[in-house]
């Protein structure tokens, strides 16, 4: 074929971009194959490109049923809903994963809807029964006896998007919730936890001081208004907090657990343990918080037998906490990060990238909580973006990665823990290279720079540390460690070098 031939049909190469449909497409492929793994990433991928097709939605929702994932198809089958016209097969799994979760007024609302709008659907018969069975179970019960259900789902959205580090939408969530409902006091209190996690305290306790004016004595609001205080270091006004919240005696089960896990957050053990103990003989089942606060109080106040049975239940709901448990301090490591000094000292330095190892640091210790509260620890407020996002990340927070600023961030801490493994557990020798490697990120990040392909940054950061002390230092052998090529290696090295901490001109 001449050349001209090969650049005419180069001229009829259309770029194809896999769209939402496209991949719907390859899901309903994969389970007519029985294939449900596959199916279930090609609707994750589809629900993604897609956010709005309620087809797509539904389809990804019903899969999420089958697996027992009530929540995420709850959410999946709201958007769905949301997203145009009533549909009766919409409706009717909105019926069903209502009563799954509990919420039985919702299920029968919603399963009525689908017989008005599909009177000989084909899902009448189970629609019937849905209806049935949330009678039956509601019989006798007061009216209120399970509150709104709608209401109680944007609250459970909002915790999870918290929780996932999504505090945009989670704020964007509750704030037309309570546009929708101006005495939503429990929407306030939780979009004043989002307000503060993004570092926007003065907003967060104006919404507090909002709530407690309508609702005088509102115990969240007040055990927020104690976490912040407790995180600002304002001990004076922690006191005021604490002296009222040791006075109230709440009857409702979720008002003693969030007293309980308050007060064993901000150090009042003792009283934390009496709340949270009371709970557990009641019978109560909580959730992995419950049982982390139960056994940090019973541990701090010596209680070790209770302690060590609240943990293995929550090792059994989280096994990632296993190896963290808090009657270990007594033999913390003597590292670096578990040195409350050390650490405090980094935080309250003169150069940004020392500082961001110091809250990179606070995130690692064992001693945290020490950190914390110190009194030499540094205003919040005061702190730069970059800073309050090392230290959100730190405290387990997660950037969703849905903008270009949060991506490069989310690239800095994949390449810092990849670096950080490789000295694990640190010595005090270990100091100069992570030093040396925030004040890099410091200058880069002020440069905007990508962070692209994190194992060759952090490859390149080592390199550059052990080569200026050791000449035996091979590029061949960093980049094999980090499973990268030399060519590789070279680039990022030539990328970094500007951002080493030279006195700047």
């Amino acid at each position: 074929m001449n050349n001209h031939s090969q650049q005419g049909n180069h001229k009829k190469v259309i770029n194809f971009i896999p769209n939402g449909e496209f991949y719907y497409k390859k899901a309903l492929g994969a389970l007519k194959r029985d294939e449900v793994e596959k199916a279930h990433k090609f609707l994750s991928r589809a629900a993604d490109l897609s956010p709005e097709d309620a087809d797509i939605l539904l389809q990804y929702a019903i899969l999420e049923i089958d697996m027992g994932r009530f929540e995420h198809a709850r959410d999946l089958l709201m958007a769905a809903h949301d997203s145009g016209p009533e549909d009766p097969d919409t409706l009717f799994y909105l019926s069903e994963v209502h009563v799954n979760l509990g919420y039985l007024r919702d299920s029968i609302r919603y399963a009525q809807r689908y017989l008005k709008l599909a009177p000989e659907g084909l899902y009448r018969d189970e629609a019937m029964d849905i209806i049935e069975f949330s009678e039956h179970e509601l019989y006798g019960l007061p009216d209120d006896a399970e509150g709104d259900g709608r209401l109680d789902y944007i609250l459970d959205r909002g915790r999870r998007l918290m929780e996932s580090g999504e505090f945009r939408e989670a704020v964007s969530l509750l704030e037309s919730a309570i546009e929708e409902h101006p005495e939503f006091w429990a929407a306030y209190n939780n979009l004043a936890l989002a307000y503060f996690y993004i570092g926007d305290t003065e907003q967060a306790e104006a919404l507090l001081n909002q709530v407690l004016k309508g609702d005088n004595g509102n115990l969240h609001a007040l055990c927020n208004f104690a976490v912040f205080h407790f995180y600002k270091q304002d001990a004076q006004a922690l006191e005021r907090v604490v002296s009222i919240l040791l006075k109230i005696r709440p009857m409702l089960v979720d008002h003693r657990y969030k007293l309980g896990a308050t007060l064993a957050l901000v150090g009042r053990h003792a009283e934390a343990f009496n709340w949270l103990r009371g709970l557990q003989r009641t019978g109560f089942e909580g959730d992995p918080g419950f049982y982390f606060w139960l056994a940090h109080a019973a541990a701090m106040i010596g209680e070790e037998k209770v302690s060590r049975d609240a943990w293995a239940v929550l090792v059994s709901m989280d096994p990632s906490k296993e190896g963290k448990e808090p009657w270990l301090r007594a033999r913390i490591p003597d590292t670096p990060e578990n040195d409350p000094k050390f650490v405090i000292g980094k935080l309250n330095s003169g150069e940004e990238g020392l500082r961001l190892l110091g809250l990179f640091l606070t995130g690692k210790s064992m001693c945290r909580e020490d950190i914390l509260t110190h009194p030499e620890w540094p205003d919040v407020e005061k702190m730069s973006t970059t800073e309050k996002l090392f230290l959100a990340n730190g405290l387990g927070h997660r950037l969703p990665g849905r903008d270009r600023g949060e991506l490069l961030y989310n690239r800095v801490f994949e390449a810092t823990d990849l670096l950080y493994s490789r000295y694990e557990p640190l010595g005090e020798e270990d100091m100069p290279i992570l030093e040396m490697w925030f004040l890099m990120c410091s200058r880069a990040i002020e440069e905007s720079y990508a962070f692209r392909n994190p194992p060759a940054i952090a490859a390149s950061a080592e390199y550059m540390y052990r080569s200026s002390l050791q000449s035996g230092t091979t590029k061949k052998e960093i980049a094999e460690s980090y499973g990268i090529s030399v060519k590789t290696l070279t680039k990022y090295v030539n990328e970094l070098f500007r951002f080493l901490p030279f006195p700047r001109s």
